[in-house]
């Protein structure tokens, strides 16, 4: 696998040759610092562009289009990542070699005729288009607490800060959704293009020079962007840890409790933080799957899961309600044994496994060796070789130094109150 970097001005395009795939697949990704007040904007942006574009003025012709294209697929997506709040759009088409010359050149047309020539006329998105995604996204909104693992998630965050971007609702907001017209979404849509910071990314089996030559012809932006903030969130500890609860009508209760990392230099991030989740809680062989649910019977499931943008590493399990207090007791108790260094050589070499296995699963998907390079590229991460060697020589003793800067802040359970027996 080839990594070359390009810089051209208003957008960065990273060009990952690989001859694995029978597909190509390009991301563009939109980069701005999250505005609280944006997120439904953005939500209902991001799914006008698959409603239809100028040349294709239904989602019928759009779907037509793809598949005339020897079924290219073009998806869109938000999310957060740390301070930030990411556009992607997702094309991936066969290889030439497997269908006629010139369809990818006419895929890469068709993404930029997505992108760059929205169903827009008088400076307006067309109301009824507009009318079919605010409704879909109003359902969304409204039926929030039928996940109720995302939403204990949601309620979690919202506790331990309310002004920070960890709490904000991705799926969006009500109040914000009722304010979003046709003439505000085309003025949000014509922002984006000029302020946010673009990465394009394309893998695949292609030549450095045609590629380069496509992108430039089919993405052209005005502006030259950079980036300001950072993307890693400072979370700050409380002095006093925070227990919030909340009932629902379930029979099942769910905990989530939010554990700040502090003080961490990037090796101890990126390397043994990531052995601590995965001893901790991130498999069937953690501690917390053994000895809270295996041998205490004290709830369905449970894990745990690093978020290094936002310096969290959250715990979440499903339980009954009478069960609640001798889980959380459990779970402290192993939080303190990892920092008394009462885990084994044994479990940091699965956990290495684990992680050589993540990587080389990575590997077989074109979308998570993006993601790979998105992380190079934003936060200055290693390369896949270099995260092999580095994770190969971490210690217990750097295991233990990071367990002891994990804190538990806030404790929510999302209460179940349904009688099972009724």
């Amino acid at each position: 696998m080839e990594y070359i970097k390009k810089d051209l001005g208003s957008y960065n395009l990273h060009i990952i040759k690989t001859d694995k795939f029978k597909t190509i697949t390009v991301r563009v990704v939109f980069h701005s610092p999250i505005v609280k007040e944006e997120i439904t904007l953005r939500n209902i942006l991001c799914d006008m562009f698959m409603q239809s574009s100028k040349n294709y003025d239904s989602k019928r012709k759009l779907t037509i289009k793809a598949q005339d294209l020897y079924a290219t697929t073009i998806q869109t997506t938000n999310n957060r990542l740390g301070n930030y709040i990411m556009t992607n759009f997702y094309l991936t088409a066969l290889n030439d070699k497997y269908t006629e010359e010139g369809n990818f050149a006419e895929s890469i047309k068709f993404l930029s005729e997505v992108i760059f020539n929205p169903d827009v006329e008088n400076e307006k998105f067309k109301r009824d288009k507009l009318d079919i995604v605010k409704t879909i996204a109003l359902n969304n909104i409204n039926s929030v607490k039928e996940d109720a693992s995302n939403y204990s998630l949601m309620r979690m965050a919202e506790s331990y800060s309310k002004d920070s971007p960890i709490s904000y609702r991705m799926i969006g907001y009500l109040d914000d959704l009722e304010k979003i017209n046709e003439e505000n979404l085309y003025d949000y849509y014509l922002k984006m293009l000029e302020k946010d910071f673009v990465d394009i990314f394309v893998v695949g089996d292609i030549k450095e020079e045609e590629i380069t030559s496509l992108i430039k012809q089919n993405f052209k932006f005005k502006t030259v962007k950079r980036k300001k903030v950072s993307y890693i969130i400072d979370s700050p500890v409380r002095k006093r840890r925070l227990f919030a609860k909340e009932t629902i009508d379930n029979s099942q209760s769910k905990i989530a409790i939010c554990n700040v990392t502090t003080d961490l230099t990037p090796y101890e991030r990126y390397y043994p933080l990531t052995l601590y989740n995965v001893i901790l809680g991130g498999g069937s062989d953690s501690k917390l799957f053994k000895n809270v649910r295996e041998e205490n019977s004290l709830c369905y499931t449970i894990s745990s899961v690093t978020n290094k943008l936002d310096n969290l590493l959250i715990i979440m399990a499903g339980i009954d309600k009478i069960s609640y207090k001798k889980c959380l007791e459990l779970i402290e108790s192993n939080m303190l044994d990892m920092k008394k260094g009462k885990f084994s050589e044994k479990d940091i070499k699965i956990a290495k496994e684990y992680y050589v296995t993540a990587l080389d699963e990575m590997l077989e998907s074109e979308s998570n060796i993006i993601d790979n390079y998105l992380m190079m590229e934003i936060l200055n991460t290693d390369d896949i070789e270099t995260k092999r060697e580095k994770m190969q020589n971490v210690s217990k003793k750097d295991i233990i130094k990071v367990a002891k800067k994990v804190k538990m802040d806030t404790v929510f359970c999302l209460e179940g109150v349904k009688d099972e027996g009724n």
